[in-house]
């Protein structure tokens, strides 16, 4: 697969002060790995900001005002746990625009996946609210330009990051052309995103919140996401697939409290580049959220890319345990009369 990437200092200006766990060092450590293992490997899609009308799209013209009137302002508050800094506003901007340049790069073929390692991240951000470290909703802004300049009809974001993503949940959740996959702890911020939300509307059936469990295993979880993404993938025929990939539920993250390893991640990448292949291969697009810990962070992504740039491997045998196989039942109860699965 030809991979491109979204890299760019500027996004290290955005100062969230010493001891905030969303810190410019987390770029740096990816930035140091991509160098390390991938030079020459991976193409470098150039960041621009995103317009006007793109970040409006989502976001609305009174939040995005109060952004812009926080430029050159020393470090201040968006909420109580997102500060920002004099270049924070642009940023922000940058890392939607890094996104929508993405959408292009895959819709005209440059790249079959994308991956932006930008900051600050998206999904926690609502149209009138900054939160949960979130400015602008970089990923929701990217799939709203894929629907608006390309006509896509059927997107599907996969949220495995270990807080729920209720920016994106919120923003699409009567919208069917956006089928929204969380996978999260209901005992974290921002505690929501309860298992039998299915959507509203037009868009009933296509959101699929599964809190998880604590103790689950990377074989857990690639089994939950094997069960879930095959009738998913299969019966919605997703034009892109999206991931807002999160890595704070690796163990040694300092926030997420979770037992998951960088295996998680990349055999949920090799499950989606198997799934693909029975759809017309719809490119890949991934967007960084959390993940605290530098060296896991960085690992964790080292083995995405080794998946998405490497030869299609055979899934290993898998021995998940009863919680998760009695989650998967319950989920396929909930939805399999929505008529989105096709098991």
């Amino acid at each position: 697969m030809k991979v491109g990437i979204a890299r760019d200092n500027r996004f290290l200006e955005h100062k969230t002060g010493h001891f905030h766990p969303e810190h410019p060092k987390r770029l740096d450590a990816i930035y140091r790995m991509v160098d390390q293992h991938f030079d020459g490997r991976l193409i470098h899609i150039p960041s621009s900001p995103a317009t006007l009308e793109q970040i409006e799209r989502i976001h609305s013209p009174s939040y995005v005002k109060r952004i812009l009137k926080t430029a050159e302002q020393r470090i201040t508050s968006l909420a109580p746990d997102t500060p920002i800094s004099a270049d924070s506003y642009f940023a922000a901007w940058l890392a939607a625009g890094a996104c929508v340049k993405g959408i292009d790069s895959l819709m005209e073929e440059t790249c079959d996946a994308f991956f932006a390692f930008v900051r600050p991240p998206g999904h926690h951000a609502l149209p009138d609210k900054a939160s949960g470290f979130c400015i602008f909703n970089n990923i929701a802004i990217a799939a709203q330009y894929a629907i608006d300049r390309y006509a896509l009809e059927r997107i599907i974001v996969i949220d495995w990051d270990i807080h729920h993503g209720n920016g994106i949940h919120d923003i699409f959740y009567d919208n069917q052309k956006v089928l929204y996959v969380s996978t999260h702890d209901l005992m974290l911020y921002p505690y929501t995103g309860e298992i039998d939300q299915k959507g509203s509307g037009k868009g009933e059936g296509y959101t699929v919140n599964i809190p998880i469990l604590r103790e689950f295993t990377d074989d857990d979880m690639i089994y939950l996401y094997q069960e879930i993404l095959r009738p998913l993938i299969n019966g919605y025929q997703p034009q892109l697939i999206m991931v807002a990939a999160g890595f704070d539920a690796h163990i040694s993250d300092p926030i997420g409290r979770s037992r998951l390893t960088e295996a998680t991640y990349s055999g949920v990448t090799r499950l989606l580049k198997h799934f693909r292949s029975s759809v017309e291969n719809p490119p890949l697009f991934y967007s960084l959220e959390g993940g605290y810990h530098q060296r896991a962070l960085a690992e964790s992504i080292k083995t995405v890319l080794m998946e998405l740039t490497g030869s299609l491997s055979p899934m290993p045998p898998l021995s998940p345990g009863q919680a998760v196989t009695d989650l998967v039942a319950q989920l396929k109860k909930i939805h399999l009369p929505d008529g989105v699965f096709n098991d």
